[in-house]
């Protein structure tokens, strides 16, 4: 299997950099699986401090959470992906579940951010997902599928390859539910099926696809096992070291 199988903490608006610097480096002098790339999304404010704290020989690398979709501009509080490039960060995250509620982020936008991001040279973890209300309609295929055709499949078959795919199923994140392996594993399993049919067997084959919701120590390995999961986005258990090293190391006989 080419394509990456990857661990990505999603820190989300925790930690001070003191605390943010401590937590990497635990992660990164942790013993874990050298086949499975660790990714940390980072606040914007532990971007720079972390990078340099952390060894790049650790293999750990940092994405941003999130970007404006203009290079420079009067945009306050906000991060362009030229800024978030020029600390040679090479991941950003974009349409994650809370942006899209919180912030209504809508899939145009995503659109824009994600040709931004690209543009600056950053590699995407593009978030899609259902919300429980979709899920029960039996709505969730086409609801994910319309997400990626507005937002991803502007894209050519070579941009696609700086692109991760997260499914956060909204209704499994924060809730203390999760997705039984069986429905991660359709859902992933959709999504290649819609990058084949959209670009053909090398990107549908070569695209990595993370479960995002409620992956803990726990649960990882099962879910990791399908062959269609690539990997996690993890929230709240990548706040733990021991924890989300766990997580890395869950791969089993993918990772081996």
């Amino acid at each position: 299997m080419a394509r990456k199988l990857i661990a990505a903490g999603n820190w989300k608006m925790n930690t001070t950099v003191e605390e943010g610097i401590s937590l990497a480096r635990k992660v990164a002098e942790a013993s874990r699986n050298n086949k499975v790339l660790t990714i940390l999304a980072v606040p914007h404010t532990h971007l720079f401090p972390v990078s340099k704290k952390i060894k790049a020989s650790s293999g750990v690398r940092l994405a941003a959470q999130n970007c404006h979709h203009k290079t420079s501009g009067a945009f306050t509080g906000e991060i362009s992906p030229a800024m978030i490039s020029s600390l040679k960060i090479t991941y950003v995250v974009i349409g994650h579940s809370e942006r899209r509620e919180y912030n209504h982020e809508d899939n145009a936008l995503l659109a824009l951010k994600t040709r931004a991001a690209l543009d600056a040279g950053l590699k995407v973890i593009f978030c899609c997902g259902e919300a429980l209300d979709i899920r029960k309609s039996d709505s969730h295929v086409a609801h994910v599928k319309n997400q990626l055709s507005e937002s991803l499949f502007m894209l050519s078959a070579t941009e696609m390859k700086n692109i991760v795919i997260a499914y956060e199923p909204i209704w499994a994140i924060g809730t203390g539910e999760t997705a039984t392996p069986e429905q991660a594993q359709e859902m992933h399993f959709a999504i290649r099926e819609m990058l084949r049919k959209k670009y053909g067997k090398r990107v549908a084959e070569n695209t990595s696809i993370l479960y995002g919701g409620s992956v803990k120590g726990s649960n990882a390995a099962e879910l990791f096992s399908q062959p269609d999961v690539d990997g996690g986005l993890v929230g709240g258990a990548s706040l733990n070291a021991d924890e989300f090293v766990t997580i890395v190391n869950s791969f089993g006989r993918k990772a081996g």
